[in-house]
């Protein structure tokens, strides 16, 4: 009676193109989102490695202003002008996806993937406090925002903390600095996902340069209930006294990294430094004086320092940085360099990963900009995300693919 029933509408109605049960109703299906708790990449490298990072990139969409960001303009370039599809920007080198705004989840959700897949186990964040002073308050809003990132990553992180532009006497300087240093213990130190040395949450500065007496940084710590591991610059933790913990390398052009890591053993804590090479753009960006350069040697002087590292037999290594293109220290993709520092960050790391899963998760970000109203792909998108930090490559792969068709 069934198959009578769809003959007399098919011969009768031929505008009816198929037959149905009854069943006209039924809601159309939406793709279900199942997240996954992040899982730790297994490195054969048991050292802990960490990436220094720049949360101060603004586009116009971001600022306050509705201008680009210092760090992408200088004194003299504008991003809106666009030449063989390359905006013109403050640096000698170009980030693989352009331009690109801190706080936009989708950049911070690409870099922390690409970070997780190169075996690095956190992020060393460049951080102000909480000043209103110039572009500070973004500064902050975006390493905020780098933080709900990372937790979702299963990375770590910490904060570099920078007093240079603490403002007023040296009495409203020390108060400004308690009250960075209550915003951190309150907001971050007692997280999970926060880096902790020595039980204690771990803190670098990159100096000091304004608080610069024992005195004043034992004030500024006497209203922490927990006393942080505190890391001053190479050479700096005299100006800390007993306060300091220990010293971090940096680039220098006249201090090797032979030379500083004469000093490792002269301190409870000390961080290796691994940077690609240097190259600032301050003078050709009207952003001040050129400094110096160090040659990349094709990819080689990062190599060579990730094994000095490995050498010295270090606990922590800062990557140096990931994304200063001001001062061409990053090793995040650049159209130049593409992957390379990434692929020998892999390789020091010893994971099991390689450059198909970096250009992955790119796919994911093209995808992201590309499907950003769409409501439904970004589910799978989303579910694609979840797959790469529990680590379900093969899923994220069959998923992608299936966007693809």
């Amino acid at each position: 009676m069934k198959y009578f029933f769809c003959l007399i509408l098919i011969t009768t109605m031929p505008f009816l193109s198929s037959c149905s049960s009854g069943n006209n109703d039924e809601p159309t299906q939406t793709f279900v989102v199942t997240p996954f708790n992040p899982v730790a990449v297994q490195k054969t490298n048991a050292m802990k490695i960490y990436a220094h990072y720049m949360p101060w990139f603004e586009t116009k969409e971001t600022s306050p202003d509705g201008k680009w960001g210092w760090h992408w303009t200088m004194a003299n370039k504008n991003p809106d002008n666009i030449t063989n599809g390359k905006r013109e920007i403050a640096a000698w080198y170009y980030p693989s996806i352009g331009a690109y705004a801190s706080s936009d989840a989708d950049v911070l959700e690409y870099h922390l993937l690409l970070m997780k897949y190169s075996g690095i186990d956190g992020v060393l964040v460049d951080w102000y406090g909480l000043s209103n002073y110039n572009d500070l308050p973004q500064v902050n809003r975006n390493a905020e925002a780098l933080f709900k990132a990372i937790e979702k990553t299963g990375l770590e992180f910490a904060f570099v903390y920078e007093d240079r532009f603490l403002q007023g006497d040296r009495e409203a300087q020390i108060y400004q600095a308690q009250q960075d240093m209550r915003y951190l213990q309150t907001d971050y130190f007692n997280k999970d996902y926060y880096i902790k040395v020595n039980g204690k949450p771990l803190l670098l500065i990159f100096g000091p340069v304004t608080l610069q007496a024992e005195a004043d940084w034992t004030r500024v710590f006497s209203i922490l209930s927990n006393k942080p591991t505190y890391l001053t610059l190479y050479e700096h933790s005299n100006l800390a006294g007993t306060n300091a913990n220990g010293e971090y390398m940096w680039v220098f052009d006249s201090q090797t990294p032979a030379m500083q890591y004469q000093k490792k053993n002269d301190f409870s804590v000390f961080f290796g430094g691994a940077y690609p090479g240097f190259r600032d753009y301050y003078a050709q960006g009207g952003g001040g004086s050129h400094l110096f350069d160090l040659d990349y040697e094709n990819g080689n002087l990062y190599k060579n320092l990730l094994n000095m590292a490995k050498q010295e037999n270090m606990n922590f290594l800062q990557l140096i940085t990931w994304n200063d293109f001001g001062e061409g220290t990053m090793i995040e993709p650049t159209l130049e360099f593409g992957y390379d520092f990434l692929k020998s960050t892999q390789t020091f790391a010893g994971v099991n990963y390689s450059e198909s899963q970096l250009t992955l998760i790119r796919k994911l970000f093209d995808y992201r900009k590309e499907f950003k109203n769409d409501k439904e792909i970004n589910k799978k998108l989303d579910q694609i995300f979840y797959y790469l930090v529990s680590l379900q490559v093969d899923k994220a792969v069959e998923l992608l693919q299936k966007i693809d068709n």
